[in-house]
């Protein structure tokens, strides 16, 4: 009988290999292969955008709180569709779904980058500068303004094709492997997708690390005409070159869909036939259920799901937890940028190689101990509980590990000779611009806003490359003859990034340990018929209390602690100087906020459970059992039989 079972079991996976070779498109492991690189390409899309939202900002002069909502537009596109996928799921041609969505994903991605394409070149201040003007015609000042009212329509129906775009990627993706694969492989495929899923944002910012090494108009300019390096803080990179070439991506690995069936053949398995003929009557009931029905039935699951306390508890940590992933992901490289004075592209190497592998590494880690433990319902809100204690724990210290905000004249530290409502005498007679920004050091240590605005004279100079300023009148004599330097004075705390940078990742990696208990924790609280729009749910929540609004609360508060703005076209432009302590309290304060409402969340589902006189989970493991020993004789005589005759008992 054994003989019978593998030589059947070869002959079927011979014939898998030699349909492969003739047709790679009814293989579900093509199919693997080809969804693994789609998703991929989408998530470099998606995450691109934050490694350079900062470059963004300075570069068409966008408020924090308005780049925070430009990142998370994505969320509303995503969110109205959402919820119809749960049921058009099994009714569609799912591979073309997919390759369209892939399709939509890279339009947006290219619409993302077409603001560089229609947009007259970057001007920076260029005063008590030899390096000439670009010459072109002056743009007007209503002119300018109606050209970044384009950008941002541009880049707010891109967001919004994004999210559409990405609505049946991942959901159609799985479905189509858990139906055409193997009942032993499929747990394989989809966690090969899942790593991917963590691994796309960590390549994301490292893609952005390269492209912002560029310079923006690295295709309008020859290399000889661009005088600014990535260390000036006028600098602004290629923040363009990313979303072509991730869209580009998109768009090679969408083609493939529209060659896969909608129905291919099941992957070869040796597996009871009864639980194959239940997974399709269940499929088959699905699929007769009416758009009205599932309508008319979505408000009764919602509120008999949300009045499931363990359900709801949880679902409201893992928001929390989602609210501030979505602000830190977006923020967090600026923030390295202003505490650190560190450039963005190193910034995003930061969060690429560092603080995200943390992040995965401790996903698994979670994963691998509650595995091992066995752990129950309680004992996951247990983990979770003390995993964010934790967390909270190692996130107190880095309110303190910080740089002050350097002194920079007439911002947040006096002229010497100022007086109220008048002009420093020291510069009163150069005519100087209060709004330019060409930031210089001087030799007392004090940072000025442009070279005029410190009274400087022409600047020494090696064909254009400036060494130095001398004879700066609002410099004191005692300092080296009135001697500055051309850029930012910078931080003098450049040593705590290292700590910083340690205790951040320990924060990601030991809240991580919650992620797959808090999904378990989920799976287990509601009843089987209720899983699948439960995490519908859970998601639809998530977008709606979390991705969407997190970025754009995260960049209120950033925005609160701004001391100087930038002017352009008498217009309120991106923030030129920050009360570095202030942004540093309050956009970590907002993470340790939102770590204890989770903590919270969790320690009442523990202790909801522990007073709780009989845990469901461990009731339906003990219904498990029970049937197990009722159908293990039945079980063992069909393992006694050869394949063909439990075929025919089917």
């Amino acid at each position: 009988m054994t003989a019978t079972n593998s030589q059947g079991g070869m002959s079927s996976e011979q014939g898998n290999t030699k349909r492969f070779c003739r047709n790679p498109f009814s293989s579900i492991k093509f199919f693997v292969f080809c969804h693994g690189l789609l998703q991929l390409a989408q998530l470099l899309v998606s995450g691109y955008l934050k490694s350079s939202i900062s470059t963004i900002e300075k570069r068409y002069g966008l408020s924090s709180q308005t780049s925070g909502l430009l990142a998370s537009f994505n969320e509303v596109g995503n969110t109205i569709l959402i919820v119809f996928v749960s049921f058009f799921g099994s009714r569609v041609h799912r591979p073309r779904f997919i390759g369209g969505g892939a399709l939509i994903a890279s339009i947006a991605g290219f619409l993302m980058a077409l603001p560089h394409l229609v947009t007259s070149h970057y001007e920076y201040d260029r005063s008590f500068t030899n390096v000439p003007q670009n010459q072109s015609d002056p743009i007007s000042t209503t002119g300018k303004e109606n050209e970044r009212q384009t950008v941002l329509a541009i880049m707010f129906i891109g967001q919004l094709l994004l999210g559409i775009g990405g609505v049946p990627i991942q959901p159609f993706g799985i479905s189509y492997i858990d139906d055409y694969a193997s009942e032993r492989n499929s747990p394989l495929y989809i966690g090969i997708l899942f790593s991917i899923t963590v691994l796309g944002p960590a390549l994301a910012f490292m893609l952005g690390s390269v492209m912002l090494r560029f310079y923006v108009d690295i295709d309008k300019f020859k290399k000889d005409e661009i005088f600014l390096n990535p260390g000036d803080p006028r600098w602004v990179g290629a923040w363009w070159l990313g979303f072509i070439v991730a869209a580009s991506l998109v768009l090679i690995a969408c083609i493939p869909y529209f060659f896969f069936p909608r129905e291919m053949p099941k992957e070869a398995d040796v597996q009871l036939s009864n639980k194959r003929s239940k997974n399709k009557m269940k499929e088959e009931s699905t699929r007769n259920q009416t758009l009205l029905e599932f309508i008319k039935s979505f408000p009764v699951v919602l509120l008999r799901t949300l009045r499931n306390p363990i359900y709801l508890l949880v679902v409201l940590a893992q928001v929390n937890l989602s609210a501030m992933v979505a602000g830190l992901a977006t923020f967090m490289a600026k923030f390295h940028e202003r505490q650190f004075n560190v450039t963005a592209s190193f910034a995003n190497l930061l969060i690429g190689g560092v603080n995200i592998p943390a992040a995965v590494l401790g996903i698994v880690i979670g994963g691998v101990i509650m595995k091992r433990l066995h752990m129950s319902i309680k004992d996951s809100s247990f983990m979770c509980t003390v995993a964010i204690f934790l967390c909270i724990g190692l996130a107190i210290p880095l309110l303190f590990l910080g740089c002050a905000t350097q002194k920079v004249a007439g911002v947040n530290f006096q002229y010497s000779s100022n007086l109220t409502n008048k002009i420093p005498d020291c510069y009163e007679n150069l005519s100087c611009n209060k709004d330019e920004f060409n930031p210089i050091c001087g030799a007392d240590g004090i940072e000025y806003k442009s070279p005029c605005l410190a009274g400087c004279s022409k600047p020494n100079d090696d064909n254009h490359n400036i060494i130095n300023y001398t004879d700066c009148k609002c410099i004191s004599k005692n300092y080296q003859e009135g001697l500055a330097r051309p850029g930012t004075c910078g931080s003098s705390c450049a040593h705590l990034l290292l700590p910083f940078m340690v205790f951040s990742a320990l924060t990601g990696f030991v809240a991580s340990f919650a992620q797959t208990p808090s999904f378990m924790m989920v799976l287990r609280s509601v009843s089987p018929e209720d899983k699948s729009l439960a995490l519908g749910i859970q998601f639809m929540l998530f977008r709606i209390l979390a991705w969407m609004p997190g970025p754009v609360l995260y960049g209120t508060a950033i925005d609160s602690t701004c001391l100087s703005w930038e002017q352009k076209n008498n217009q309120t432009a991106s923030c030129l100087y920050y009360d570095n302590d202030l942004f540093r309290h309050r956009f970590l304060g907002l993470q340790i906020m939102f770590d204890c409402f989770a903590f919270l969340c969790f320690l009442m589902t523990f202790i909801i459970l522990r007073k709780s006189k009989n845990e469901p989970i461990e009731q339906k493991k003990t219904e498990e059992m029970e049937k197990d020993k009722i159908l293990q004789p039945e079980m063992c005589k069909l393992k006694h039989e050869p394949v063909h005759s439990i075929d025919a008992k089917a």
